[in-house]
């Protein structure tokens, strides 16, 4: 069936819409071109207030519509204008709403950077092979530097915030600048011989090499492998401070320490002494709190003592007064108790008193009983005195003593036994004789039984 321009369509074919025929050819053409680096002169530069960049990138037989988002267009570490040459790392791709074609940047470099990133990789892997980065190599930092050296340009403002961060942080540390070259033709030479006449003067404890910011152009000095050969033979530690904290050069890869800035790097050479100072305010500090607070206890501890503190006369006139109160005290205890004591003997006086027997007639009776005692006192003994008399003469009569004295006579062995009968005597055997009066010792010269 014809068409309305008169040219058959194919039988079948699908009908498409301009919206689809655009996103059909962006899926081809990103699939078909991966990311890829493209080198061109910036021209039609502009800068709308999205703050995406809008530019063209040509050269002698073409020219091509570029963009580049505002996420990546603030990374950028240069400024772009027209007539700038540069390398593009960008996407191919097609703007659907106007069916244009264009490549979307993401990323921009000064032309002929990428030889240099090249020769950069290359040296790098070369002096790595050979163990210069390698970290035994390294000299260790010394805490406490007394001489730093700066290897950087007298007229580069990393020399002006280098001394600024050291005369903050350890001004009393001296500094000695070996002036250099560090850009341009020349200046990787210079820079390795400040180093080694550094390292030939050995007047300083630590060195520093620092340069500004810029470009991989700018820096790349500090790329030469004179430069990296002269840092790792110095026999002073060194502390490379090159360009900004993403700047990274063969310099830096061959230093004992890499700092991120030249600040850094001073900061990093003088961080000893920084922290010693800090310390040495911090003990300052405490001492200053412990000694003001040991000055407010002695004297406070002063208040409490001469408070305490009296002159002798006022010191008797309050012991004169404390007597005369503790003397009042005393007397008037001393009242109250005569006077409690009193009370109590009256009291008592009262009540033996009031319980005080009636002893006259009690006197009486005992009296009587007296004499009646009396009575039977003498009559008892009378009696007995009788008794005894009769007693004393029955026993009288029954002693052996009275018996003795009618003539007979008691014999005792020597032991002291009576002797009753001649039985018990033996011829020539002492025996005792007890007569009424005295006695004798006599001995048996004869016997006669019964």
């Amino acid at each position: 069936m014809p068409s309305e321009t008169g040219i058959f369509a194919p039988e079948g074919a699908p009908l498409l819409s301009v919206s689809e025929l655009n996103r059909l050819a962006r899926e081809t053409l990103e699939g078909r071109f991966p990311l890829s680096w493209v080198g061109g002169e910036i021209s039609n530069l502009r800068r709308p207030a999205s703050g995406h960049l809008y530019f063209a990138l040509k050269d002698e037989n073409a020219q091509v519509d570029c963009v580049m988002f505002r996420g990546r267009a603030q990374l950028l570490p240069f400024r772009l204008q027209d007539g700038l040459r540069v390398e593009a790392r960008a996407l191919v791709t097609l703007y659907e709403a106007r069916g244009s074609f264009q490549l979307n940047i993401e990323a921009l470099r000064h032309a002929g950077v990428g030889a240099l990133y090249e020769a950069f990789a290359r040296l790098r892997a070369r002096l790595e092979g050979e163990g210069l980065f390698a970290a035994e190599r390294r000299l260790p930092l010394p805490r406490f530097p007394r001489r730093i050296g700066v290897v950087t340009s007298l007229q580069a403002a990393a020399l002006r915030d280098v001394l600024a961060a050291l005369a903050r942080r350890a001004p009393q540390v001296p500094v000695t600048i070996y002036p250099t070259l560090v850009q341009g033709e020349g200046a990787a030479a210079n820079i390795a011989g400040a180093i080694r006449g550094a390292d030939a003067r050995a007047e300083c404890d630590l060195l520093i090499v620092a340069r500004g910011g810029g470009s991989i152009e700018d820096l790349w000095a500090f790329n030469e492998e004179i430069v990296a050969r002269a840092i790792d033979a110095c026999a002073i530690p060194v502390i490379s401070g090159i360009g900004h904290e993403s700047d990274t050069t063969i310099a830096d890869l061959a230093a004992d320490c890499r700092a991120a800035t030249p600040t850094a790097a001073a900061e990093l050479a003088s961080a000893g002494w920084h922290e010693a100072t800090g310390e040495l305010r911090r003990l300052a500090s405490i001492l200053r709190t412990l000694m003001q607070r040991r000055l407010q206890e002695r004297m406070q501890r002063a208040d409490l003592l001469a408070r305490r503190l009296l002159h002798p006369g006022e010191r008797l006139g309050r012991l004169r007064a404390e007597t005369a109160h503790i003397a009042a005290r005393l007397h008037a205890a001393l009242r109250r108790r005569l006077h409690e004591g009193g009370q109590s003997v009256r009291q008592l006086h009262l009540r033996i008193v009031r319980h005080r027997p009636e002893t006259r007639h009690a006197r009486q009776v005992v009296n009587s009983l007296a004499a009646r005692l009396q009575g039977a006192t003498s009559v008892g003994l009378a009696r007995h005195a009788s008794r005894l008399d009769h007693l004393a003469s029955s026993l009288a009569h029954l002693s052996p003593q009275s018996v003795l004295r009618r003539g007979y006579s008691l014999v005792r062995k020597s032991d002291g036994s009576i002797v009753r009968g001649s039985a018990h005597l033996a011829v020539g055997e002492s025996v005792q004789l007890t007569f009424g009066e005295g006695g004798a010792d006599a001995r048996v010269t004869h016997k006669r039984d019964a």
